[in-house]
């Protein structure tokens, strides 16, 4: 939730693969004081292109809702996967933790 609004993570995914450069993408929540919380990316960029939060913010920008625009971008080698291949989004929550992105609600 960001601000009182639900946000499907699954949905900005799929919007983001859309993004030039974008190989991979994974969206969690992070606390924030104000929102509650707010989204964070971590991209599998391809071919090592650096993916910028600013570019990111631009092609979303008018196209999907400005609330469920990633606040952060961590860009990683790969995504924690579990043998069946999901996402593993509680190691990305330590990630996120261990770099200090949110703030404590």
């Amino acid at each position: 939730k960001v601000g009182g609004e639900n946000v499907a993570p699954v949905e900005v995914e799929a919007y983001l693969m859309g993004m030039p450069g974008v190989d991979q993408v994974a969206i969690i929540g992070i606390p924030d004081d104000r929102l509650a919380e707010v989204p964070v990316a971590f991209v599998v960029p391809k071919n090592d292109a650096p993916i910028a939060i600013t570019e990111m913010d631009d092609f979303c920008r008018g196209k999907i809702a400005s609330f469920k625009i990633p606040r952060h971008v961590v860009l990683v080698a790969e995504l924690p996967m579990t043998p069946t291949g999901k996402v593993q989004k509680h190691l990305l929550r330590e990630q996120a933790e261990a770099l200090n992105l949110g703030q404590s609600v």
